[in-house]
């Protein structure tokens, strides 16, 4: 399956931004940013064990790292794609939602116990 990546991401990265795309979209996590199109994360989500929820989603920990790796942050911030109030929150901007990472099929998995 071939990935567009035009920032050249990390499979860190990759997955990072994939779950703050997902963190948008989950109220209780993410709320309308003062600027618009821009939308703030304001909680991170905590693992249970090797996984944790996400929604209707459940995935690895190991899949989630880079939401506790401040470098991860720093590395979107400087391609744009978020504001980093690490470890705090996040600032997802316009680019950051909508860029392909094409890792949400391989890190989200519909399911498991609530």
């Amino acid at each position: 399956m071939p990935k567009k990546n035009p920032l050249n991401l990390n499979p860190l990265q990759l997955k990072t931004l994939t779950l703050f795309q997902e963190l948008a979209k989950i109220e209780g996590y993410a709320k309308a940013a003062d600027e618009p199109g821009h939308i703030m994360i304001t909680g991170m989500p905590r693992p249970h064990g090797n996984h944790f929820h996400l929604g209707n989603y459940v995935l690895s920990s190991k899949d989630a790292s880079g939401l506790s790796n401040e470098a991860a942050w720093i590395a979107l911030e400087r391609k744009g794609l978020v504001k980093s109030f690490w470890p705090q929150a996040c600032q997802i901007t316009p680019e950051g939602l909508t860029y392909e990472t094409g890792m949400r099929d391989e890190i989200l998995h519909e399911g498991g116990h609530h």
